[in-house]
């Protein structure tokens, strides 16, 4: 667990244990009395206990809710949103490799023998369309001449050094302008006949997990020979030039969207029993809602039944709350 949800946690079960000693009202006790006349006995603290399967049902239902003050609940970070309608995404999860899109890589050569003098640009240098990237001595005149970087970019090679023979047309340098990269996404088997192009594409990139969003340019016709798997590619900004050409990426391909009536967030789906639950916040009572779940994709999720729309849905630290469920539904089994 995080060390936010564990200071979380801890918050939501400080307040709770302080509302659990506030002193019983009145009318909870004479109840309490009242049902001794039917043969129920009181525990010390006023709670009935029974061997029978109707009181084990009554504390079921008591379990599937907690009443949390709203205070303890802002700091816990337990947020809710109304339940609504929406769009699910139909998506296919792919990894691709980062590359020069072809045409932004040129070659800084020599124009005649001779013999370098000088060098002034190394690896992973950024540089101007008509820098100095070399002087080299030529044989023919004996008059040192420069180099030039032919477009802006990044020297991604460095064939030269001081002293050394540059041969007519030998490339010295290679620049590549990385502002934009190409995503050649790797589709296999049968989810290739439902790319098409002009689909959106979310890239993320796994070093760090920063995502970039773009559109579906073509599919390429044949298959990758090693992989033999179909090539989608796309084209992404590279603004921060930490998207390196040979990375490998994960993207996600949205073939189709389709419109539901009511949707709830990932993170508002617990599971309990066995079951998918949700949890509806009505004033401080949280109580866990058994939901039929259909579509989903890597954000939401379609609410077939169980929920209602408008219903206050817990999206954030939902855990915090099934956690304080189960943690009742323990103390009365005891």
């Amino acid at each position: 667990m995080k060390p936010s949800h564990l200071v979380a946690a801890l918050a939501l079960a400080l307040g709770l244990a302080a509302c659990s000693e506030a002193p019983t009202p009145a009318g909870d006790a004479s109840h309490a009395e009242g049902s001794a006349g039917h043969g129920t006995e009181t525990d010390e603290h006023g709670h009935e206990e029974s061997g029978g399967h109707a009181e084990s049902g009554e504390h079921s239902k008591e379990a599937a809710s907690t009443v949390i003050p709203a205070a303890i609940a802002e700091k816990s970070g337990i947020e809710v949103q109304p339940a609504g309608e929406g769009v699910i995404a139909d998506e296919h999860e792919v990894q691709g490799l980062l590359t020069p899109i072809e045409g932004r890589v040129a070659e800084a050569s020599a124009r005649f023998p001779g013999a370098v003098r000088s060098l002034r640009a190394d690896v992973g240098d950024q540089v101007r369309a008509g820098r100095t990237l070399a002087t080299v001595e030529s044989n023919l005149s004996l008059s040192t001449y420069g180099v030039t970087a032919p477009i802006s970019g990044v020297v991604t090679a460095r064939n030269a050094s001081v002293g050394g023979l540059a041969r007519e047309g030998t490339p010295l340098f290679e620049i590549a302008d990385l502002s934009q990269l190409w995503v050649d996404l790797h589709v296999f088997g049968a989810d290739a006949q439902h790319i098409q192009p002009d689909v959106p594409v979310t890239v993320t990139r796994m070093s760090d997990g920063k995502t970039v969003h773009t559109t579906l340019e073509r599919v390429l016709p044949g298959m990758a020979t090693a992989s033999q798997s179909t090539i989608a590619r796309a084209t992404i900004e590279n603004d921060d030039g930490l998207w390196r050409p040979g990375s490998a990426v994960k993207a996600r391909i949205t073939v189709e969207r389709q419109p539901v009536e009511l949707m709830v967030p990932l993170s508002a789906l617990q599971a309990m029993d066995g079951r998918d639950v949700v949890f509806v916040r009505t004033g401080d009572t949280y109580t866990a809602r058994p939901v039929e779940v259909g579509v989903r994709d890597g954000e939401r999720a379609q609410i077939r039944s169980g929920l209602r729309k408008g219903e206050q849905v817990v999206v954030e630290e939902s855990y915090l709350i099934k956690a304080d469920i189960e943690k009742e539904g323990a103390s009365h089994d005891h």
